[in-house]
């Protein structure tokens, strides 16, 4: 049966083809290749009577059915007989020579065919082919192209029949008249030389070992005599180049002697194609084989054509490459080889043509030059080795070129000369220079961009090629090593090559080891020898100055270090063991860290001791001293490279101070004065460093030495850099007079302290003020240069520094301390309060920090001023915005860190409260400024004095801490500032004062008080805190202060904090309310005498501010005031106009205090609610169907004054004594208020919602509502009630018309977990209002009750039978959405108590089976709820009381099953699979029925559209009836049902077990598909057409 039905199916698809859409055709196409794979034979077969039988058949259909049987055939091959294969090679013959026209696709998809079964049919296709390729008459096209094609495809089968083709072929190539045929003739003969040729080149493997290449020749040369001298000359683009491409090959199948005739008019021939065509890829490769064939035969007349060919050659080596063009890479690789194949036959006439090209100024001339030159350096080494010299000389321009392309083509070129031994040559040397010239190139940041159409490179790319190539050259090249050592060392040193230091260092590295390993001598450079080599100082400084920035350049100094100590011999002898060890300590140093981690000044230290240590090592002043010399001597290479010139002064410091010879000592120092760029701050910097390091081992020569500077001629005239004999212009004068003061600050800074104690007065300051004319010296002279304003503050600074640190500071009177320190504070008064750009005012409070701890002591009014001028100058600055400037920030932080020394110096001398008291009073005034900036820096600077004075107190007797309240109110409130920092110093001042208020009651310095340590806890919450958190602090942190806080210092501390109530920052104004708030709570019995003064201030701040926390100072009045009238305050309040403002807010409040009072104004307010309608209904309503209610002013008022009653903590006690009232209440208020607006004059008050009187409450009914049942619920106990709804969004739910359902049943479910002994009287409170004239009043309750249900709770507190008859009752409720719910709380008792659903089964059933015939809910959502419902509870019931409904509830629920509403077709399918889940045992018969009319719906709605229908249950298999069932859906309207139904009948069938299959009736299923195979959406047919592909294995 397999056979004929595979044929069958094969038919359909067939006849399927001629679909109009191009998914659908491929989709058959597909099919009939599936049904090919199972059974090949037959499919062909099935194809080709199909296309014998349908003659008409358009070719764009007859071209898809043979691409699918050349599918087939190409996948099975081997499985075909030589009968199918036979049936196949006649058709695809046919089809492909039927039409004379060409018809490409067709006859291109029959020739395929042919060539598929030609790959082991080869005989049988050659005899069908040949009989239509006969003498005399021009064959098709598409025959003589399958023969090319058969050639390709099969060369051991087809080569033996080439002989007869070629005879044939001969003499119809002079019929062909036309060029498409012409072209195929050209294409065959490429082919067929080039099978020959590879069948002789693999005459081992072949089965005729006996062919020789001169079987062809004759036939060859005929039809190249055609090709060159007839076909060559058409005017057809496309013809000419078929006739060169084949050519090619020809030209090695050509008698020797033919081809050496032929040469002369076929090289020039060819080569003139060149000019015809843009695309001259295959004219170059065909030359190229024309040529290999020419040099085969030893050609004579091949020379004759040099100069043609090299000049043709060289024009298209010139032509720039495009790497969007694959075929012109490709030509230059075959022009490429042309070159190669001239360059072995004749070298000379090669390098007489080219080398004269390199000179000329054509970038892309001299580029394609190279690139041969490249070329043939490296594939025909042998032919270039005696042109070494001639190749080299000739580079000598290029080498000058400063173009990209030629920079890089020339590093290539060097490359290639290095790996054959051109380097060693004369004149290589020149070849390195340029390798590292290139090296030096600036690398850039990122690569330039450049336009589409540029032939730029960026020059990165010509610096790492030519890196890369001086590495390769170095480490992987042997002969190279005599060539680059030692002559790369003289590139170290030149700064023009600082760019190539890495790779420079990394090659040396390399090639001094191959040397060691070689021996000593061969490693051991000789100086005297090689004069252009730098000497071992100048070595030894160049590596050592661009070491100190060691991750510039790649990793220089990492790699300068690692030549260092490779070179340590060359170096000196007496080095290698101490370099040994130190170095590696320095790289590990450098791999540690990254540009970014590591610490500059660190790091040059760590070198500077490197030098020190190896000064020691060697211990030979003569060697320190030329060392020394060699460094001065390289200090110009630097200019402009500031940080590397200055840490080479410090060098040079560093080796003077280890040279033993003055006289040395001072003669390099007067030159470094006189040559030194005065005008450069960094030259001034790094000069007065190695000044002040030469001075650590020569101070005395190195003060003489300053001293005759001044003294000398050069300080008044220039003697080289200043202009010869001109006196100095003014500007240079000071610079000079900056270098000079800078030097001595150094020289002070540096100096044994021991010496420069006797010195700093008398030489040092002396001198320095002698550059600086000043009031101090009575000169009234000022300078206006900064930069030596800062040069003198510097070196004070630098000098009193020295002084401090000197072990005899104590005892130094210092005579100028009150001229100088008056002299900083002139420099600092000057400068901008403003902005922070300079060190000056830095540097100048650093010195007076220093001076103030010298004797004598400042005068008072010096002190103030100093201290005024200096918070003035610093505090005020503005802050740089983040991110803008790492600079200016690090400089101002330095700047507060001097401000911050220099005052706890000042209070150093004044350790005592007074002193304190003094210091806060200076910062008071910041401490509550408006700006933020200046704030937090005050309250900074307080903390740190705080710390100070705590530090270093000593209490000698029991003394009171007089002013430790003001101090207290002063900091406390800044605990709530807007800037986290101010809050956590002021923390930080608080603890400091109540642990000095513990040292002055007599504690230990080293006591920890556990009340005072919470502050340090409280501090880590004030980082970024809610405005609760904030405020809780606030109230933790007063407490603290209560308990530690001294009785008589209780009323000056509230009197300082009513000051605050009055703070701008209104956060601080808070934190003040809450702190008096605290401490009247904590230690208000205290202050009796004191109350009327109190509530004084209070009602002053009251009527001067109506904020809200303000307001809570006038609670204690109300609540007196309504224990006496309750009920007309309650009335009074309720007349207050909506919304209430902050003041009634806060008597409302004040109203909860006493639980008896609270009872009271609760229950007043539940009446008021009651006793007015919730809303009234609005005109418009009246008279139009949409809604339109406006709520009622009494009830809102009272809504809100619960709110605001209950919202007050104390009010607990009274809400739990009316929890029932109030929850049933507020519920049913909520309800009522859905979607009810606000009367319009609210509406506009409440758009407004404005000025700070105004609660921030919603006014908005129900949101009122639900806010005050959430504040009803909290004060109940009940705040994991309130948590879950917000959790679950269920009090936003409330609030909406769609979602307030859902958010009554969410917290039902939350009252039920959390709040279970509340819910009798609760559940009591709802079952009254059952009977309400509001509807939604009984959707809300009812669905509250029903809710119950789902939790065991109502078991556990036997409200289960009372909650049941409760919901029955309202069965008949006329609201569908009441009947609905009670449908819901009676299913919920399957998951609330499921062992008590058997006790109420009947009951259940009952009532949710009569929900299903419910006939008054249009959109059947009772229904849709009896459903679900329905399968919640059928696992539970008794199988009694199940069996008689459930044939009614199968019946009654098929029609839901293809219902548009996506919620009821899931329903009832869920539904439908309980149902047969519970119909096992006797009534399966019965249900049996019901299953198979309902499974293959169920199925197919597998491709439902919406995902949660998808999701069912499994059924027995009945495979026949399933079939026939889904055969039904082949008609669906739905285009996805119709697509998938024959999907789901083809799984179903392929999966069956095989002795189901009998049950299928295949014809009628065939024919049903044939059918869907027309219908009209494609993607129905597209499933047809495969599900009939894959029907084949059912065969």
């Amino acid at each position: 049966m397999a056979e004929p039905y595979v044929r069958k199916l094969s038919t359909i698809l067939l006849d399927a083809v001629t679909d109009k859409d191009p998914l659908v055709q491929e989709q058959v196409c597909g099919a009939l290749c599936a049904l090919g794979d199972a059974q090949p034979a037959e499919a062909l077969r099935a194809c080709e009577e199909y296309l014998w039988q349908h003659e008409k058949l358009a070719h764009p259909y007859r071209t898809m059915i043979l691409r699918a049987m050349e599918t087939v055939v190409s996948g099975h091959i081997s499985e075909l007989d030589k009968d199918v294969a036979r049936a196949v090679i006649f058709l695809a013959s046919s089809e492909m020579t039927r039409a004379k026209e060409l018809v490409c696709d067709w006859q291109q998809a029959a020739s395929n065919v042919l060539v598929a079964v030609g790959k082991r049919f080869i005989g049988k296709v050659m005899e069908e082919v040949l009989s239509k390729f006969q003498p005399g008459a021009l064959p098709h096209y598409y025959v003589v192209q399958t023969l090319a094609n058969l050639a390709a495809s099969n060369v051991f089968g087809m080569v033996p029949f080439l002989t007869s083709i070629l005879s044939t072929m001969l003499p119809m190539l002079g019929m062909a008249k036309h060029d498409t045929m012409r072209v195929a003739f050209c294409c065959a003969l490429q082919r067929f030389s080039e099978s020959t040729l590879e069948y002789l080149a693999n005459l081992d493997q072949a089965p005729d070992p006996t062919v020789r290449k001169d079987t062809f020749a004759s036939d060859i040369f005929s039809a190249y005599d055609v090709l060159f001298n007839h076909w060559m000359q058409s005017r057809e683009a496309k013809l000419r180049l078929a006739v060169v491409e084949a050519l090619g090959p020809m030209s090695h199948l050509l008698p020797s002697e033919k081809l050496e005739e032929q040469l002369p008019k076929l090289l020039p021939g060819v080569v003139a194609l060149y000019r015809k065509h843009a695309e001259a890829f295959h004219v170059s490769k065909s030359l190229g084989q024309i040529l290999e064939a020419a040099v085969g035969v030893g050609s004579r007349t091949l020379e004759a054509q040099l100069d043609l060919l090299l000049a043709a050659l060289h024009a298209q080596i010139c032509v720039p490459v495009e790497s969007s063009s694959p075929l012109v890479v490709s030509n230059q690789k075959e022009v490429l080889r042309c070159f190669t194949v001239l360059a072995c036959c004749a070298p000379d006439r090669l390098l007489a043509f080219l080398l004269p090209k390199l000179d000329a100024s054509n970038e892309r001339t001299r580029v394609g030059t190279l690139q041969v030159l490249r070329h043939v350096i490296n594939s025909a080494a042998p032919q270039m080795e005696v042109k070494k010299p001639f190749i080299l000389s000739s580079m000598r321009l290029p080498l000058l070129d400063t173009n990209t392309k030629v920079k890089r083509a020339v590093v290539q070129v060097i490359s290639a000369m290095a790996h054959h031994g051109y380097l060693e040559q004369p004149g290589g040397e020149a070849m390195v220079e340029y390798i590292v010239q290139q090296c030096a190139l600036p690398p850039e940041s990122e690569p330039r961009k450049l336009a589409p159409d540029s032939e730029d490179l960026p020059e990165d790319g010509v610096r790492a090629i030519s890196i890369s190539t001086l590495y390769l050259v170095s480490t992987t090249v042997d002969r190279m090593s005599d060539v680059l050592w030692p002559y790369l060392l003289e590139f170290l040193t030149p700064t023009r090559f600082t760019g190539a230091l890495t790779p420079l260092c990394r090659s040396l590295v390399h090639l001094a080891q191959k040397k060691q390993e070689v021996g000593a001598d061969a490693f051991l450079i000789q100086y005297d020898g090689n004069v252009s080599l730098p000497s071992p100082y100048a070595i030894t400084t160049r590596l050592l100055t661009v070491s100190s920035h060691p991750y510039l350049g790649d990793g220089r100094g990492a790699a300068s270090l690692r030549l260092l100590n490779v070179l340590h011999r060359n170096i000196h002898p007496l080095l290698g063991q101490r370099w040994a060890t130190t170095i590696p300590l320095l790289l590990e140093h450098l791999d540690e860290h990254t540009e970014e981690t590591l610490s500059q000044k660190e790091w040059e230290e760590k070198l500077l001791a490197f030098l020190r240590d190896t000064l020691t090592v060697v211990s030979d002043n003569t060697w320190t001293c030329q060392l020394s010399l060699e460094m001065s001597k390289q200090l110009p290479c630097y200019n402009g490279i500031a940080q590397e010139k200055n840490f080479l002064y410090k060098c040079i410091g560093t080796t003077l101070g280890a040279a033993s010879s003055k006289e040395v000592v001072r003669k390099q120092l007067q030159e470094l004065l006189e040559t030194a760029r005065h005008q450069e701050e960094a030259e001034r910097e790094g000069l007065a460093c190695c000044f002040g390091i030469c001075a650590i081992s020569h101070l005395d020569d190195v003060l003489a030495q300053l001293e005759d500077f001044m003294r000398s001629d050069v300080f008044r005239k220039s003697t080289g850099i200043f202009n010869i004999f001109k006196d100095r212009n003014e500007n240079e004068v000071e610079k000079l007079k900056g270098t000079l003061i800078l030097c001595y600050g150094h020289v002070a800074a540096r100096a044994p302290r021991e010496l420069v104690l006797a010195k700093v007065e008398s030489d040092i300051l002396r001198n320095i003020f002698q550059y600086f004319s000043t009031k101090v010296l009575g000169i009234k002279v000022e300078t206006k240069d900064p930069a030596l304003k800062l040069c003198l503050v510097q070196s004070v600074c630098m000098a009193s520094q020295a002084i401090c640190s000197s072990a005899q500071a104590n005892s130094f009177h210092f005579s100028r301390k009150a001229e100088l320190v008056a002299q900083m504070m002139e420099f600092i008064k000057a400068e901008p309060p403003d902005s922070l750009r300079t060190p000056i005012r830095k540097k100048a409070m650093l010195a007076c920090t220093y001076m103030a701890s010298l004797e004598p002591a400042l005068e008072e009014h010096v002190q103030a001023d100093l201290i005024h001028s200096c918070l003035h100058s610093v505090l005020p600055v503005l802050p740089e915005p983040e991110g803008e400037d790492d600079h200016q920030e690090s400089l101002y932080l330095d700047t507060m860190r001097a401000l911050e020394g220099l005052l706890t110096g000042l209070l150093r001398r004044n350790m005592t409260p007074q002193g304190l008291q003094i210091m806060v009073e200076h910062l008071s005034p910041w401490i509550k400024s408006p700006r933020g900036h200046e704030r937090v820096r005050a309250l900074s600077l307080s903390a740190c004095l705080l710390r100070y004075f705590l530090e270093h107190l000593h209490v000698s007797a029991l003394v009171p801490f007089h002013n430790l309240g003001l101090l207290i109110g002063l900091f406390s409130p800044r605990c709530a500032d807007l800037w986290p920092a101010t809050r956590q110093e002021a923390v930080s001042c608080v603890y400091a004062l109540l642990y000095l208020q513990l040292g002055y009651e007599g504690f230990s310095r080293d006591y920890r008080d556990d009340v005072a340590e919470r502050l340090l806890t409280l501090k880590e919450g004030l980082v970024h805190p809610d405005s609760a958190i904030l405020f809780h602090t606030c109230n933790s942190i007063a407490q603290i202060i209560a308990k530690r806080l001294p009785p008589e210092q209780l009323i000056s501390l509230l009197l300082t904090m009513f000051e605050g109530l009055g703070d701008p920052d209104r956060n601080c104004s808070r934190a003040a309310t809450v702190m008096v708030n605290c401490l009247l709570k904590e230690r208000g019995n205290m202050l009796q005498e004191k109350v009327p003064e109190i509530v004084s201030v209070l009602r002053s701040k009251l009527q001067e501010t109506r904020e809200e926390y303000i307001l809570q100072a006038a609670q204690h009045s109300v609540h007196l005031l309504a224990s006496q009238h309750c009920a007309a305050v309650v009335t009074s309040l309720l007349g207050s106009p909506l919304p209430f403002d902050s003041h009634t807010c806060t008597l409302w409040r004040a109203l909860a205090v006493e639980p008896s009072l609270t009872t009271q104004v609760l229950g007043l307010l539940l009446e008021k609610l009651s006793k007015d309608v919730p809303f009234k209904e609005t005109r418009a309503f009246l008279l139009s169907s949409s809604p339109g209610r406006v709520a009622t002013l009494l009830p809102l008022a009272a809504t809100c004054a619960l709110c605001e009653v209950m919202s007050a903590p104390a009010s607990g006690p009274a809400v739990l004594e009316l929890y029932p009232q109030l929850f049933a209440a507020l519920l049913l208020r909520i309800s009522c208020t859905v979607g009810v607006a606000l009367p319009r004059n609210l509406q506009a008050k409440e758009r407004k919602g404005v000025g700070s009187a105004v609660a921030p409450r919603s006014l908005e009914p129900c949101s009122s509502a639900a806010d005050a049942l959430q504040a009803m619920l909290l004060r109940g106990g009940n705040e994991d009630v309130v948590q879950r709804m917000e959790l679950e969004g269920g009090w936003q739910l409330l609030r909406t018309s769609a979602g307030h359902e859902e958010g009554v049943t969410r917290l039902a479910s939350a009252m039920a977990k959390f709040a279970g002994p509340r819910l009798p009287l609760v559940m009591k409170a709802l079952v009254c209002t059952q009977s309400s004239v509001y509807e939604i009043q009984r959707v809300t309750s009812t669905s509250f009750l029903a809710e119950l249900l789902n939790s065991n709770v109502v078991n556990d507190l036997m409200l289960l039978e009372s909650l049941l008859d409760n919901l029955a009752a309202r069965q008949k409720d006329t609201c569908a959405s009441v009947r609905r719910l009670v449908l819901r709380g009676l299913a919920n008792v399957a998951s609330g108590s499921p062992d008590k659903v058997r006790a109420h089964g009947p009951q259940l059933l009952t009532a949710v089976i009569g929900g299903l015939d419910d006939r008054d809910d249009p959109h059947s959502l009772v229904a849709l709820e009896a459903m679900v419902g329905l399968a919640r509870l059928l696992d539970l019931v008794e199988p009694q009381d199940l069996h008689p409904v459930l044939l009614h509830v199968a019946i009654r629920i098929r029609p839901f099953f293809d219902s548009e509403k996506m919620e009821l077709r899931s329903a009832s399918i869920h539904l439908f699979g309980h149902l047969n889940k519970a119909c096992q045992g006797r009534c399966e018969d019965v249900f049996l029925e019901q299953v198979v009319g309902g499974l293959v719906p169920l199925l197919l709605h597998l491709r439902d559209p919406q995902g949660p229908v998808t999701s069912m249950h499994h059924f027995p298999e009945l495979l026949g009836r399933l079939v026939s069932t889904g055969l039904f859906y082949f008609k669906s309207s739905w285009e996805d049902i119709r697509a998938a139904a024959p999907m789901l009948t083809g799984f179903l069938v392929l999966h069956v077990e095989p002795e189901l299959r009998p049950q299928v009736d295949l014809e009628q299923l065939t024919a049903a598909l044939q059918l869907l195979l027309k219908d009209p959406a494609p993607l129905v047919r597209m499933k047809a057409a495969e599900t009939l592909g894959r029907l084949v294995k059912f065969a």
